[in-house]
Parts: structure tokens; sequence; C-alpha cells
């Protein structure tokens, strides 16, 4: 009950800075602007935690993966150094040269990733991006709701105005919005993610 809560303002008075009704507005502003980032917070954080455990496992097939887009060094460096030997042995033994076709062969050194491989590594690259994405903006979100809720010194008056300054700017740049439409993008990321784990496990 305010009447009780508050004590009635002078006659003449009640649209001071100080008066009850801004006290009232205060109070009003406190529950609303409560709810509305408790439930906003409660999205970020499970989403942060959710996004970043899920960037750690996609980066661990994406370095599983990434090595294929690019010819085995390892393998080359032993075809040459095979050749190498066969052509000292061959020199030692005064004998022709004859080299494994395979190793020789120029299309050896030649490499070319397969389609299957350009779609895993760029549906999992860009699981990986939206994730990312979500994170961040999940941190921006949090920042915001932080400096919303922030206190302010002053009058009631003043520190309503500015509360309704705050509230529509919130809404002006639909930050609600945002962080509803951020576990979306985590759908999207899971989704685009699974669609290269079927091609990827496809090839096995």
């Amino acid at each position: 009950d305010y009447e009780q809560k508050y004590p009635p303002d002078p006659i003449y008075e009640e649209a001071q800075p100080n008066s009850r009704v801004w006290r009232m507005c205060l109070d009003e502003f406190q529950i609303f602007d409560t709810d509305l980032a408790e439930d906003a917070r409660d999205t970020v954080d499970v989403l942060l935690v959710f996004a970043g455990l899920f960037s750690a496992v996609v980066t661990a097939f994406l370095i599983e993966t990434a090595a294929k887009l690019e010819p085995d060094y390892v393998q080359l460096s032993s075809s040459i150094l095979y050749e190498i030997l066969v052509v000292q042995r061959a020199f030692v033994n005064g004998s022709a040269v004859d080299l494994d076709p395979v190793v020789s062969s120029p299309n050896a050194l030649d490499f070319s990733p397969t389609h299957a491989q350009l779609w895993i590594n760029g549906l999992w690259y860009t699981s990986l991006s939206l994730s990312l994405i979500t994170a961040l903006v999940a941190v921006l979100a949090k920042q915001w709701l932080h400096q919303y809720m922030s206190m302010t010194s002053g009058t009631p008056l003043h520190r309503s105005l500015l509360r309704q300054f705050r509230y529509e700017g919130l809404q002006a740049w639909r930050v609600p919005l945002i962080i509803g439409m951020l576990p979306l993008l985590m759908h999207l990321s899971l989704g685009i993610f699974f669609i290269g784990l079927i091609i990827f496990l496809a090839q096995l």
C-alpha cells in the first residue's frame, strides 16, 4: 500500500522531484525491470556455457578434418627420400633406376581435397562461427543488462526519467528481440554441425 509506505505530499507539491508519485513509479519500475533482467540473464547464462562447450567440441573435430584439406607432407617427404635412396642404390650398383610408378609419378605430388571434405569443413567452420557469434552477442547482452539495471543517484524524478530513457533505448536497439533470437542461432549452429557430422560418418 503506497499510501502507508510513503507519507502524503504537502499541498501543491504533488509533482515535485521528491514527491510520492515518483517514488511509486520507481517501485513499479524496479519490479518490472527485475523480472525482465532475471529472465534475460538466465537465457544468456545458459547460452554462454553451452556455446563455450559446443565451440570446444567443434574445434576438436575441425583439428582432425582441417588437416585433410592440404597434402600429407610427411608422406611426400617419405616418397622423396625413397626416390633418393633408390637412385643412390642404383648408382652404387651400376644398374638402371627402377622407381615405383606410383611414387615417381608427377600425380603423386598433386593434391585436391574431395568434395565431401570441403563440405564437412565448410559446414563445421560455419557452425563454429555461429556459435562464437552467439557467445559474443550473449556477452554484449549481459553488459547491456548490467548497465540497464545499474543504480543511479539523484531525486526520484531524475531516476525515473533516466530509467525511462534507458528502457526506450533498450527497446530501440531491440535488445529483448536479440536475446530471444540467440537460442535460434544456437540451434542453427547445432543443425549445421550435425549435417557435417552425417557427411563425415558416411565417409568412414
